[in-house]
């Protein structure tokens, strides 16, 4: 795979923030509340591996992925109702 720009890295960080608040405001109530359960469960499910598949990259250098693990363990625990 070639090398990343620093600016790449910053658009994928920046991706997977976007993530992170999708879930949590899905867990939250605040986003799909109008949605039935199987498309809310499905859209945290598809960002859970999301994050998942890009906190495994080797590109990373100084960025904190506190919150992006903090939602992936919130999204694996999600159960819509």
């Amino acid at each position: 795979m070639d090398e990343l720009t620093k600016e790449e890295i910053a658009q994928n960080y920046t991706a997977m923030g976007h993530s992170v608040d999708l879930i949590n405001a899905i867990i939250a109530g605040d986003t799909m509340a109008d949605d039935d359960a199987a498309d809310k469960q499905k859209c945290v499910d598809r960002n859970v591996e999301h994050l998942e598949l890009m906190v495994a990259k080797d590109f990373w250098t100084t960025e904190n992925m506190t919150a992006v693990n903090a939602a992936i363990t919130a999204g694996k625990d999600y159960t819509a109702e």
